[in-house]
């Protein structure tokens, strides 16, 4: 497979600056979405680079550290668990990646994205589905935004102890529910995607 394809396509069609989007934390119940977008030195694939969800978190930290250091440039950008409620986890996604492109240090004039749907970006953008295990500064991207998160989260846990979000990350787990069962909802919880469980707090 040639990890390369898709910016090499971009490159021989005159774009000079190729940069992957991808974003971690869509479908938890608490936490922000995060997206990443990474610009690799033309040519250049970093070694061991591969979608996030395929490696370990020890190997997505090595990789973070890796990716950072020799690629041309990196961003994170985030939509908090208020901007999710208020204008939905598509449109929040679509803003942590928009914060991403516009925080690189050098400017793309090309993106791709991972999924099926283009970010509102100026800029010219192509989508892959499962981009993130076929092109590699899409897979890159989806290290530093997995690896970025899930950081978060852990100051999160030690905010909030009572909810152990550094053993799930704030996905929807047997004992994510369990804690948000025992304890409710804390400021960090997507209303959103707890209407039940917000009800059911409510009613006490």
């Amino acid at each position: 497979m040639d990890w390369l394809e898709f910016e090499n396509e971009a490159y021989e069609k005159g774009y000079e600056v190729v940069c992957g989007v991808d974003e971690a934390g869509r479908g938890p119940l608490a936490g922000p979405v995060y997206a990443a977008a990474v610009i690799l030195q033309k040519g250049h694939m970093i070694e061991g680079v591969n979608d996030s969800k395929k490696l370990s978190e020890k190997k997505r930290e090595m990789l973070y550290d890796r990716i950072i250091s020799e690629c041309a440039a990196w961003s994170v950008g985030t939509a908090s668990e208020k901007e999710i409620d208020e204008i939905n986890i598509l449109q929040a996604t679509f803003l942590a990646m928009k914060r991403a492109v516009d925080g690189l240090t050098l400017k793309p004039d090309f993106v791709l994205v991972d999924g099926n749907q283009i970010p509102p970006l100026d800029i010219p953008c192509k989508t892959l589905v499962k981009g993130d295990a076929r092109c590699a500064c899409i897979a890159a991207a989806s290290i530093i935004a997995k690896v970025s998160r899930d950081r978060y989260m852990l100051t999160l846990a030690e905010k909030y102890p009572q909810y152990e979000f550094e053993k799930h990350k704030g996905y929807g787990t047997k004992l994510h529910y369990e804690k948000i069962a025992q304890h409710g909802l804390c400021p960090a919880h997507r209303r959103s995607f707890l209407k039940k469980a917000l009800g059911d707090e409510q009613s006490r």
